[in-house]
């Protein structure tokens, strides 16, 4: 007979397992799954993972990897202090979408005024407010009538999506683009353009800004009374209010905390790798950030480390994708999966597995 048992504390050694236990279980299904596709597996499995590092083209590759990780890092380092507080913002691509919005128009409305030095930090803090603005939906809703901030958040992605669709088509189309939907490349104007900062690595403001990020949230959630408030919150919801925590508050703070990141992620994009506004800009690392989220512990150096895992899926899944032949729902669905198996795994934290009468794990 098989149950499951409730510890008496939650089991620190499976709390740093699991991650890796996910990750290797995700390679195996993951191998079977390119099996039944008609690829080699094992051939699969080192083309996403070992391939983008060590390769032929390991230099171009790890160029890109923290082109992919500095929005990913950057979106769930605000994702996991609601999460810690059992505040659930799902909405974070379309406030990555907003941010990108605000800030591409920032620079637009500047053409043709390339050269002015002030241009990209106007762009930045339009980024961040428009994410900001947008996760104050959820956040104003749920403080004032007690609304689900996980159904308006996510519902809200779709809102922003046909707003980016709208803006491709009309207001910040490119008057000089034949018709064709997009805005102008902001990346053709110095001062409007994310470049990397040293050329082949990959590393432009955007990277510089989840590092900056991953600081200040290890420094929030260890020294500051408000990260005290944010754990204590998500550990224990009665003793945050004996300590008179303010609920409303700490909502507002969380929410807003993450959709300005999640925003700024979507300015560095606009500014930077994608160039312009477009109805395929984006390309879900909002939700992609959540994986990274739960798979880093919500701990600011495990996001670290998972932002960097993820990146490398999505690098050496486009690899997978153009040598293998594998499609992209294929390398979609292995990013699932790891989600799948982390949130599954999880739950031998909090129980232990009785097999019998004795046995346990």
């Amino acid at each position: 007979m098989v149950r499951l048992e409730k510890r008496a504390a939650p089991s620190r050694v499976w709390a740093y397992l699991t991650p890796v236990v996910a990750v290797l279980l995700t390679m195996v299904a993951g191998g079977l799954m390119f099996a039944a596709l008609g690829a080699d597996p094992l051939v699969s499995i080192r083309t996403i993972f070992w391939d983008p590092l060590f390769g032929e083209f390991a230099f171009y590759y790890r160029g890109q990897l923290l082109v992919k990780a500095g929005p990913l890092i950057l979106i769930a380092i605000g994702l996991a202090l609601g999460f810690k507080a059992g505040i659930w913002n799902i909405g974070a691509e379309g406030q990555y979408i907003m941010g990108a919005i605000f800030g591409a128009a920032v620079a637009l409305a500047f053409y043709p005024l390339a050269a002015r030095w002030l241009i990209f930090p106007l762009m930045v803090i339009a980024g961040a407010f428009g994410g900001f603005l947008w996760a104050m939906i959820p956040g104003i809703l749920r403080t004032r009538f007690n609304t689900n901030e996980i159904l308006v958040s996510l519902l809200l992605v779709y809102v922003a999506e046909q707003i980016l669709a709208w803006m491709a088509l009309g207001p910040l189309r490119n008057p000089d683009g034949a018709g064709f939907p997009g805005s102008r490349n902001l990346r053709q104007y110095e001062s409007s353009a994310n470049s990397e900062l040293i050329a082949g690595w990959g590393l432009h403001w955007g990277v510089v800004a989840a590092l900056i990020a991953v600081i200040f949230a290890y420094v929030l959630l260890s020294k500051h009374l408000m990260g005290f408030h944010i754990r204590l919150t998500g550990e224990s919801p009665r003793a945050a209010r004996f300590a008179g925590v303010n609920p409303n508050r700490l909502i507002l703070f969380c929410l807003g905390m993450s959709g300005a990141l999640a925003g700024l992620a979507g300015l560095f994009e606009v500014a930077g790798p994608s160039g312009q506004i477009s109805i395929d800009f984006n390309v879900g690392y909002g939700f992609t950030a959540i994986i990274v989220a739960f798979l880093g512990r919500l701990h600011p150096i495990g996001i670290l480390l998972a932002g960097l895992l993820m990146a490398l899926t999505y690098i050496g899944g486009e690899a997978a994708q153009a040598s293998l032949g594998l499609p992209a729902a294929a390398i979609q669905a292995f990013q699932g999966m790891l989600l799948f198996f982390l949130l599954a795994l999880d739950v031998l934290t909090n129980f232990r597995l009785r097999i019998g009468r004795e046995a346990r794990v």
